[in-house]
């Protein structure tokens, strides 16, 4: 029987069973022991001895046949050992047949340049697989053949059967491939594998970067653009950015480290002969090296091949499309081809609006870029304007922003001028209609050429309204409106589920999906599993099925490929004026208050209206008041100073303590039209003793109150709204809210959340939750200090004073200026002389009562600032007096004429005293 099947290779090859081992013989006990019984029954009968002669034939007999039982089992053991060593032969002699049969498939399947040179009809030939492995060399590779069966010549043919040897070895066609020798070979060997590749793809999908060599421009995929790139290159210095999903071959000199980036490393050995390294597995292959020459006339054979080998469908581009006559429509623009012809989408005539889904490397991104190309092409900037939105993060528009069409591509790297724009749109409903309003006309097709068409297209829909869930909203009302005015969607996503909202999905039925991971994505999109269908593989990227509103089914379309030579050409077929731009830029970080001058008002800045699609200058009204808050650098000085600039009366409050004191203390007595600032009032306040800032505080609350009424406007910055800092805030109309330090303060400071940004421009608030930046103007540097007068006494002078150096130095001066001077426990009376001046420490002058209410009355009364403890004591006074810095040689002058309750702050001699002027 023959175990052996050989029309079917991928059969398993059966070895017969091994033959059981013969029975050894048995000793024939019998045929010993009947001929001695037979032979003593004769004895017994006749009594004739030479009857026990028959006794010896039985064990004879029995010997006979023990040796004739050996023999028989010697001759079937020779005889299966015989059959067995033809079966293992015959079935080693079908291991060979289906090894080779196994070897041409793979031959066919990865031929290498010189079978294609053999077969001219393979070249360009699609075949599975053919597209997604490159042929590295000959060498020995896994086998699909299996051999069952026991025993020792089993197991041998199995692990022959395991190993295919002389076959084609394969590496990944996506990545890099290094080839490491000599240079002569090396670059032998790269470029039998460009030569390859280039024979198995045809130029509509691959396209040949660089080929490192002359002869390579002769190739005819130079001249396409295709999803699938390759470059030669060598590895000495750094070569351009190469798309992940190509091919890269690397010619390094012998002895030199491959790139890292390489997924196959090839080390040439010999002329033929090589070592690969793919994968974490090394194995010794025979490579394919060409020369020069064959290569050129290879190239040369290729370029006569390419005018009619490729295939319409392989070779789709934008450019050949656009050469046709234009297609007729309103918004009619071809993608693709489907079915060896044109394709063309009209998006008002099959949408108005287009969803669009497909996962990563499905071509998603080209399909839009085709699309917005051909609309280009076909219309002009006063028909068509678009509005491009990518927030995957990645650059898919950046080639199609110098078309005169494109008003805009907004990323999520800007996400705040994304979110601007698209929220903008609102406005440019309102616009439309105003316009449609003006011509008496119900829709845009009866505005005619008034009004042009606004197409909006997103990449990656999805992330933009995960972070922005509002936005549903919005794109909910442009799909049901936007026929009407001429605002039309195109959504991409890598998936439907979760993502549209069925207020969309039901204004969107021009729908186009490329492969998608989930039934239920294409589902929701074309109503059947096709797009799930689709196939992944690298050559089919750009598949896509689409359904017009007109279709009951989808067509399959090869999208085109749109070059950067063709958007150039686009661009220039265009050279009038760029469309009209539906938003406004973002506001500028300065603003010159220069630029916003309004007469008979104070202008705060330019405030930013995207919903009303304009910018209009912000005034400070008469009377009112406004808080600035923000953190340091925020821009809180600046804005202060723009109010002074445009107040004839300004009164700006100075962060000294004392000079601070004094400006405040006189609020009471501004003129109408005046305008007060105050400079991180906060920050002033925490500058006095509990006691003063409560009436510094109080007395900036009265002005608050009475600003209006008093016609005077008070204006005051600060960090934070805490305490007496958050009660003046309340009293005053307007609050701007500058960049803070987190959105805590944000909201605290009485914002919205969604208004806080963390790297806002210095000048730009919230002023009443519109967004405004604060007019710019110089900042005068602070007033140089100048030297103040020491006071002198006049007349009799009563000194309060702690003993000390202060005391001594103020003294001496005095002395040497002619006056007495008295120590009080000396001078027995407070006028010793009307030029004395009597001095004691406050616990003295309290103790001496008479003397000191004669001082009061007829002296002049000197109380040192470090004596503030005991002032009340020693003036009688109950009002403060005027803020008085310590350690600055400061004292208060209590004079008979004014009473203490007009004390005012005086310095002493004796201190380095600066004031500023």
């Amino acid at each position: 029987m023959n175990h052996l099947d050989a029309h079917d290779p991928d059969e398993q090859l059966a070895l017969p069973p091994e033959p059981a081992p013969p029975a050894r013989p048995s000793v024939p006990v019998l045929t010993a022991l009947v001929p001695m019984a037979g032979a003593l029954a004769l004895w017994g009968i006749t009594g004739s001895p030479h009857a026990l002669w028959f006794a010896v034939l039985g064990p004879l007999l029995a010997g006979a046949g023990l040796a004739d039982g050996w023999r028989t089992a010697r001759r079937a053991r020779r005889r299966a050992a015989r059959e067995r060593r033809a079966a293992v032969a015959q079935a080693q002699d079908e291991l060979e047949r289906r090894h080779e049969r196994e070897r041409v498939r793979l031959r066919l399947r990865h031929p290498d340049v010189a079978a294609f040179a053999a077969r001219p009809d393979e070249v360009w030939r699609p075949v599975p697989a053919r597209g997604d492995e490159l042929v590295a060399g000959s060498g020995t590779v896994r086998s699909t053949m299996r051999v069952t069966g026991e025993g020792d010549d089993a197991r041998a043919l199995r692990a022959a059967a395991r190993l295919l040897p002389d076959a084609p070895v394969t590496v990944p066609l996506v990545g890099g491939i290094a080839v490491v020798g000599p240079a002569v070979l090396a670059a032998a060997v790269a470029r039998g594998l460009l030569l390859q590749v280039c024979l198995a793809l045809p130029p509509g999908r691959l396209h040949v970067v660089d080929g490192g060599e002359a002869w390579a421009d002769a190739l005819p995929h130079r001249d396409r653009a295709a999803a699938l790139q390759v470059r030669v290159s060598d590895a000495v210095g750094a070569s351009p950015a190469l798309d992940p999903s190509g091919l890269r071959i690397v010619r390094v000199p012998g002895g030199a480290p491959p790139p890292p980036d390489c997924r196959a490393v090839l080390v040439v050995t010999g002329p033929d002969r090589a070592r690969l390294d793919v994968d974490g597995e090394t194995r010794e292959v025979r490579v394919e090296a060409v020369g020069r020459a064959q290569a050129e006339r290879l190239a040369e054979a290729l370029r006569a091949w390419g005018g009619r080998g490729a295939r319409a469908e392989d070779t789709a581009t934008l450019a050949a499309l656009l050469a046709a006559p234009p297609p007729t429509g309103v918004l009619a623009a071809p993608i693709g081809h489907s079915a060896g012809e044109p394709f063309v989408v009209d998006l008002a005539v099959d949408g108005p609006h287009a969803i669009v889904i497909g996962i990563t490397g499905s071509g998603k991104s080209e399909l839009l870029t085709t699309w917005v190309a051909a609309l280009c092409a076909a219309y002009g900037p006063a028909r068509v304007s678009l509005l491009l939105v990518d927030f995957k993060g990645g650059r898919t528009f950046d080639a199609l922003a110098a078309l005169p069409h494109v008003t805009g591509v907004l990323t999520d790297l800007d996400e705040a001028a994304a979110l601007r724009a698209v929220e903008s749109l609102r406005a440019e409903l309102r616009h439309r209609e105003s316009v449609l309003a003006r011509c008496g006309a119900r829709d845009v097709d009866e505005a005619g050429d008034v009004l042009g068409r606004l197409v909006v297209v997103v990449d990656e829909y999805a992330a933009l309204v995960a972070v922005h869930p509002g936005l549903h909203d919005l794109f909910a009302d442009l799909s049901a409106r936007g026929r009407a005015l001429g605002i039309h969607l195109v959504l991409a996503s890598q998936r439907a589920a979760g993502v549209f909202r069925d207020a969309v999905l039901a204004n969107c039925p021009l729908r186009i999906s490329l492969r998608v991971a989930d039934r239920a994505d294409s589902r929701a999109v074309l109503g059947s599993d096709a797009a799930a269908a689709l196939p992944g593989r690298l050559a089919d990227r750009g598949l896509a099925l689409v359904r017009r509103a007109a279709d009951l089914e989808p067509s399959l379309v090869r999208v085109a490929v749109c070059t950067a030579p063709t958007i150039a050409a686009v661009a220039r077929a265009h050279p009038g004026p760029p469309a009209r731009r539906p938003w406004l830029p973002a506001l500028p970080a300065d603003v010159p208050l220069g630029s916003l001058r309004v007469a008979g008002a104070v202008v705060l800045g330019l405030a930013d209206e995207p919903e009303h699609q304009r910018r209009r200058p912000v005034v400070l009204p008469d009377g009112a008041g406004l808080t600035v808050v923000g953190r340091a650098g925020s821009g809180k000085t600046v804005a202060l100073h723009a109010v002074a600039a445009q107040s004839d009366r300004a009164i700006m409050v100075p962060a000294d303590p004392e000079a601070a004191w004094d400006a405040v203390a006189g609020l009471d007595e501004l003129p109408r039209g005046s305008a007060v600032l105050v400079d991180d009032v906060d920050a002033l306040l925490s500058r006095f003793p509990p006691e003063y800032a409560v009436v510094v505080a109080e007395r900036l609350e009265r002005c608050a109150r009475e600003a209006r009424g008093r016609g005077i406007r008070l204006v005051v910055s600060a960090r934070r709204l805490t305490g007496a800092t958050g009660r003046l805030a309340e009293l005053l109309p307007h609050r701007a809210l500058l960049a803070l330090s987190s959105p805590v303060e944000h909201v605290a400071a009485g914002g919205e959340a969604r208004g806080f940004c963390i790297d806002a421009p210095p000048g730009r608030a919230r002023l009443d939750r519109v967004l405004v930046q604060f007019a710019s103007v110089p900042v005068p540097r602070p007033a140089a200090s100048v030297d103040a007068v020491p006071w002198v006494p006049a007349r009799a002078t009563a000194f309060v004073v702690h003993p000390g150096a202060a005391a001594r130095s103020a003294l001496a001066v005095w002395a040497a200026a002619g006056r007495t001077i008295v120590r009080l426990d000396d001078a027995g009376s407070a006028a010793a002389g009307q030029d004395a001046v009597v001095w004691g420490a406050p616990e003295q002058w309290i103790g001496h009562w008479r003397a000191l209410a004669a001082a009061r009355e007829h002296a002049d009364l000197v109380v040192d600032a470090a004596c503030a403890a005991e002032y009340r004591a020693v003036t009688g006074a109950r009002e403060l007096p005027p803020y008085a810095l310590p350690g600055r040689s400061r004292a208060w002058l209590c004079t008979p004429e004014a009473g203490a309750h007009r004390a005012r702050r005086i310095v002493l001699p004796g201190g380095q005293v600066r004031l500023a002027s």
